[in-house]
């Protein structure tokens, strides 16, 4: 998992993984799609194979590159847990920033009286 993480921390390989998000595609349609040179694009998607986060498939003379499921899966599981460690907190403070309100709410109406 610290593996796919190193390797999604590169911008580069980020897009990549987005653009191949949508359908696998050749070295060629990456470069295209990301405005990158072809040896720029091929170093960052051997990391990315490197690292298991996509395959490559020979298709005649191109390469088709596309996403493996596997460790998107575990890097998603792993951020889970800090998502409802989040999404708590957050709850607790939309519960303090309320009291807050309401009690602002009470003393302005006070002062007006």
């Amino acid at each position: 998992m610290l593996e796919t993480l190193g390797a999604l921390a590169e911008p580069t390989r980020l897009r990549i993984v987005e653009v191949l998000g949508q359908r696998p595609r050749s070295v060629g349609e990456i470069c295209d799609e990301l405005s990158l040179g072809q040896p720029q694009a091929s170093k960052h998607l051997r990391v990315l194979r490197q690292t298991g986060v996509v395959e490559v498939e020979a298709k005649a003379q191109r390469r088709i590159y596309s996403l493996r499921a596997a460790p998107l899966r575990e890097l998603n599981a792993w951020l889970e847990r800090y998502r409802r460690i989040w999404d708590e907190r957050l709850d607790r403070l939309d519960e303090v920033i309320e009291g807050i309100k309401e009690e602002e709410n009470r003393h302005g109406r006070r002062k007006r009286r």
